[in-house]
Parts: structure tokens; C-alpha cells; sequence
């Protein structure tokens, strides 16, 4: 940091607080161009801590600028500005703390099973999103966004070509260049919502503020709600872009029923403020999910082949995941508009580079215990579940009342039942039977595995078989174990 930007930043801090800053600490630098620092001063109790700004570009400092007093004026939770420096290249706001929801649900994205902590977060931020993007719009002047004011053809097929050149041709897969840019004007046509002659139709209701680099890396979590930056690339478009960025960023690791979930959130908000055809949606949120991973994968081989980032080459495999995914997912009687495109993907996925570089992600095993008189859980990984156990053989202490008001997982329980005995050679059986498993679904590279342990009340012999079991596994393989206790809703990681 030079001593102008330090003393900028110092002023600004004055000027905001009223108090000198004492201390100005560079932040990592993550694939933006700004500049980040956070600012305090030690000497004064009060003093609030605030993160400073350092812009490269002039137009997307004003445009973040006029942005963040638009949507704070709406009630969005955006960072507040406090200062800023007359030419717009310096500003301080408010230190909105260390958790990005990126972090917040790592063990999630992990392993591909997130807890309900975890999925609370993300309904929150995907119902956020929707008020984000029709509230911000309401009374916002689209010609001070910036590079461009709305969503438009050159934009896309900026995307499209950043790809071709930039990911594309690195790989040095032979195409034709005229079929693919046919296919690339098809799909912007799609995109927009052109009529058949190339006449743009007026922009449907489903045009909004697009935030355009909606993922969880610029959302930060505070206090428990969902926080918004890195907007200031955004512009009128369709809401359906932001969607498929943030559930099918190529880290994130969601299932397809969460996705479906979290989808079923958002339009239950987005109804709130507009009339939804979900079938209608859905078709055109898959056009916008391509569009959106061959924008990823041109940002990917800009920044790893070129720039030589690894954590960009790192997230590559990712990608190339969810568009094989996108590939087989197609429905049936789904029109063909870029036959030439979907061909070349095909052939691009199966390459040795990407067929060889493997996404190895770690089992998880979730143990649960659960009550027979609310039926089985479910597994909610997509897998239809697991082993099931029935241990309403086993010596009940349900049936003494000194009990009642304990849990398997509590002392007298424990001892009643490893005095009785019979639970110990159910659960010899049941390590025999589970141990087998997870040794071949860590040979094959699966990542999930149930086991439920069931009894009457989902109180007492269930609890204490899963508990076991649970720690039988972490401790035996050193995988991840998710333990739920339905029936006491208690949730916790091994």
C-alpha cells in the first residue's frame, strides 16, 4: 500500500468518524481489481472498524456508489458507504465482519450434504435475492450502471466469445467457428427474448435489477441474514441470470433436490411481486444455467491459462461437471435450437484432460435415530436411503419410568442397556454389516451413506445405537459422520 492511498483512506476514515485511524491492514485480494483494507483505531473504544476501498476504475466506483445508496435507501442489506473521495477513487463502509456464506456452508459444499443450518442460510439469501432484484429496481437510473445499462446482445455474445477464445480453444478441440457463432446468436435470441425476425420484444416482467455476479463469495453473513456486495456490475436483465449463478456455481455442490428446493423458494417469493409460470420459468432457467457456465468456464481459462492462477484451474473440474449434468438433464421434447453447440459440449467434456481429472469428493455417512411411529427418514441426498436397523427387540428402558426423562444418550439409560447386554451384540452384527459398506463406497468414490437405527419412541435404544455407531465409523475410517436424533431434533458433526 502507497502512503497517498494510506492517507486517503485515513482522511476518509476521519471524515466518516470523526476519529483518526491508527491502523490500515491490506486484505487478500480475491479475482476483483479493487483493493481492500480494513481500518481501525485502537486508541479509541468507540471508534467503529470500517473497510477501505481502493477502485481501479472511475465508472465502476460511481456506479457502486450511486448503487449502494440506491438499495439502502430501499431497505436492502447492502454495506453503508460512509465517505468517499471527490474523484470516487477511494471510499470506506461499513465492516460487515469476516463470514462470507461461501464459508458458512463449507462442510455443506464439502460434502454435498448441508445441514439445516446450512439450508436455512440459503433460503434466506435465495428469497433475498428476489426482493434484491424487484425492489433495487423500483426507481433505479440504469444509465449510471456500468459497462452496460441493461442485459443486451453484445453482452451476451461477449460471454459466449470469452469462452470460445479464452476456454475453448485452449483445449484444441478442432470446430467450426461459423456454426458456432450461429448457435451463439440462437441462444442470445433465446436469452432475450427475441421475437423470430431479431425484433427485440419489450423486456417481460421477469427484467429486473441483475445482479449478474450472484454467488456466494459476495454474500456475507451477518447476524445471521444475508448480506449483499459486489453488485456494481450489475444492470437491468432477466432475473432468471442471477438463479442460475448462484445454484449452479461450480463450487457450490448442490444437489438436485436442494436446487429444486431452493428454486420453489425463490418463486414463492418472486410471486410476491410478479405472476410466475413456474413450468415456463423452469424451461428458461435452463438456456440461462449454459449460458452462465460457459461465461464460468471463459472466467476460468482467462484467469488459470493466462493469468496462471491455480485457484482458477482448481475450479475448472467443477464446471465441467455441472455442464455433463446440464447435458443429460435435458427433457424430453426439448427443442433442439443449437444442435451444433449441445454437439460440441458433448465432445469438449469427454476429452482426456477432463475425463482424467476426477471431482473426488469424500464420503459422508449420516447416522440417524428415529421413532417408527413417524416412519423412516428420508434422505434427502437423492440416494433413496440406507440401512435401517429395528432395534425394538432390544431390552426396552422405556418401559421403567425412572427413564422417561432420559435419553440414550444420558448415563442410566447407558448403563441399563450395556448391563442388559443385548444391544451389544445387535450393534456387533450392525458394525459387521455397515464397515463392509463403507469400505467399498470409499474404494468406488461414492459420497453418501444412511444408516437409521429405529425404536418405538426414537428415545432410548435408537439414540444409543446411533451414538455407537456413529463413533464407530469416524473413529474406524476418519470420515465425516452427520448423527441426527430426529425424534430430539439434535444434529451434530464427528
Amino acid at each position: 500500500m502507497n502512503t497517498s492511498t494510506q492517507s486517503i483512506l485515513a482522511e476518509l476514515y476521519r471524515k466518516a468518524t470523526g476519529i483518526q485511524a491508527d491502523t490500515i491492514t491490506p486484505l487478500t485480494q480475491s479475482g476483483s481489481n479493487r483493493h481492500y483494507f480494513r481500518i481501525s483505531a485502537k486508541a479509541s473504544s468507540d471508534a467503529p472498524g470500517l473497510i477501505g476501498v481502493e477502485g481501479t476504475s472511475q465508472e465502476e466506483n460511481h456506479a457502486f456508489l450511486y448503487m449502494v445508496r440506491h438499495f439502502t435507501d430501499k431497505g436492502l442489506n447492502v454495506p453503508h458507504v460512509m465517505a468517499w473521495s471527490e474523484d470516487e477513487m477511494h471510499y470506506v463502509q461499513q465492516d460487515l465482519g469476516q463470514t462470507l456464506l461461501f464459508d458458512y456452508i463449507a462442510e455443506g459444499r464439502k460434502t454435498g450434504v448441508f445441514c439445516e443450518r446450512e439450508k436455512q442460510m440459503l433460503r434466506k439469501t435465495i428469497r433475498a435475492l428476489a426482493r434484491f432484484q424487484i425492489l433495487g429496481s423500483e426507481g433505479m437510473d440504469y444509465t449510471q450502471c456500468y459497462p452496460q445499462p441493461r442485459f443486451n446482445r453484445r453482452s451476451i455474445l461477449w460471454d459466449l466469445n470469452y469462452f470460445k477464445y479464452c476456454f475453448l480453444k485452449a483445449t484444441e478441440i478442432e470446430f467450426q467457428e461459423d456454426r458456432l457463432e450461429n448457435d451463439f446468436d440462437r441462444l442470445a435470441t433465446i436469452l432475450l427474448g427475441e421475437a423470430p425476425d431479431n425484433k427485440s420484444l419489450a423486456p417481460t416482467p421477469e427484467w429486473a435489477f441483475m445482479y449478474r455476479d450472484f454467488q456466494s463469495r459476495n454474500v456475507m453473513v451477518v447476524n445471521e441474514e444475508p448480506y449483499f456486495i459486489d453488485f456494481q456490475g450489475g444492470r437491468k436483465g432477466p432475473v432468471y441470470y442471477d438463479v442460475a449463478s448462484f445454484l449452479w456455481q461450480a463450487k457450490a455442490n448442490f444437489h438436485d433436490d436442494l436446487r429444486q428446493e431452493l428454486i420453489d423458494e425463490y418463486l414463492d417469493e418472486l410471486q410476491r411481486f410478479l405472476p410466475i409460470d413456474k413450468t415456463a420459468f423452469l424451461a428458461l432457467l435452463r438456456h440461462f444455467v449454459l449460458f452462465r457456465t460457459l461465461q464460468v468456464l471463459g472466467a476460468y481459462g482467462f484467469r488459470g491459462y493466462f493469468e496462471k492462477k491455480p485457484h482458477f484451474l482448481q475450479s475448472i473440474p467443477y464446471a465441467i461437471d455441472n455442464l455433463r449434468r446440464w447435458l443429460d438433464a435435458a427433457p424430453a421434447g426439448e427443442t433442439d435450437d443449437y444442435a451444433y453447440l449441445r454437439d460440441l459440449l458433448h465432445r469438449m467434456t469427454e476429452l482426456k484432460q477432463f475425463k482424467e481429472v476426477a471431482i473426488r469428493k469424500p464420503l459422508v455417512v449420516r447416522v440417524y435415530s428415529f421413532s417408527y411411529k413417524k416412519g423412516i427418514p428420508a434422505d434427502d441426498s437423492g440416494n433413496g436411503g440406507g440401512f435401517v436397523f429395528d432395534c425394538r427387540a432390544v431390552n426396552n428402558p422405556g418401559k421403567y419410568e425412572r427413564y422417561n426423562a432420559y435419553t440414550g444418550q444420558d448415563e442410566p439409560v447407558i448403563r441399563f442397556l450395556e448391563d442388559d447386554g443385548e444391544i451389544l451384540a445387535f450393534l456387533r452384527s450392525a458394525y459387521q454389516l455397515v464397515d463392509a459398506s463403507v469400505k467399498r463406497y470409499m474404494d468406488r468414490g461414492f459420497q453418501h451413506l444412511m444408516v437409521s437405527f429405529g425404536c418405538t419412541g426414537g428415545q432410548h435404544r435408537s439414540v444409543y445405537a446411533a451414538e455407537k455407531m456413529a463413533e464407530h465409523i469416524h473413529q474406524t475410517f476418519g470420515v465425516t459422520v452427520q448423527l441426527i436424533h430426529r425424534e430430539q431434533n439434535q444434529q451434530r458433526q464427528l
